[in-house]
């Protein structure tokens, strides 16, 4: 099965484009929502984080409690190490076993916000990044994260890769710079995959 990986910085759109794959029957595993399940409903990840962070990590309802966690980690980066040390490994444990489950597919999408920072690209065979300008980010940003301040945006685009290095890093790139359509970007990038998965599967 051909694994590819797609990526983008906060506000590129990774969410719509993946959306675009889906409807054309691709399957998706989104890395972020998934590493948040881990983290609620694994025994073994929540006894690590409790222990590691304090009974606050999870509320009075036995929920994450992201905001807690967050505060914790953005601005320590050695708290935020021991914090991927305990997901990362569950997480890629999780990306395992749902690749089983859709072991029939030509090929998955793995979406990952930190694709490079993570090294959660070793898990794929190609990079697909979702390039837009940082304004233009920023903009979305602010409009779907109310509560977001345009501080809060550029801190977390500060612990992102830099656009250049991101599409330096990755074999292929979709613009969704509201200059040119995304859906036919997808259609061409859907059957180069198709075409890869078919290379592929005739090597092995």
């Amino acid at each position: 099965m051909l694994k590819i990986g797609i990526t983008g910085g906060i506000g590129s759109g990774k969410s719509i484009v993946c959306r675009c794959f889906q409807l054309l029957g691709v399957p998706v595993y989104d890395s972020d929502a998934r590493a948040k399940w881990v983290m609620n409903y694994d025994p073994e990840l929540r006894e690590g984080l409790i222990s590691t962070f304090g009974p606050e990590t999870f509320d009075a309802h036995g929920q994450l409690n992201r905001t807690y966690l967050a505060q914790k980690v953005f601005h320590d980066k050695e708290e935020l190490t021991k914090l991927n040390a305990l997901v990362h490994p569950q997480v890629r444990q999780d990306f395992h076993q749902w690749l089983e489950a859709h072991s029939t597919a030509p090929y998955i999408l793995k979406e990952a916000a930190l694709m490079f920072e993570s090294n959660a690209y070793t898990q794929v065979d190609h990079v697909l990044t979702v390039s837009a300008p940082v304004a233009l980010r920023q903009r979305r940003t602010l409009s779907r994260d109310p509560h977001r301040t345009a501080q809060d945006i550029e801190a977390i685009m500060h612990k992102q890769l830099s656009e250049e290095e991101r599409l330096e890093r990755s074999q292929f790139v979709l613009y969704n710079d509201d200059q040119q359509l995304v859906l036919p970007q997808v259609v061409k990038l859907h059957k180069a995959f198709l075409t890869l998965a078919t290379e592929q599967a005739a090597t092995t």
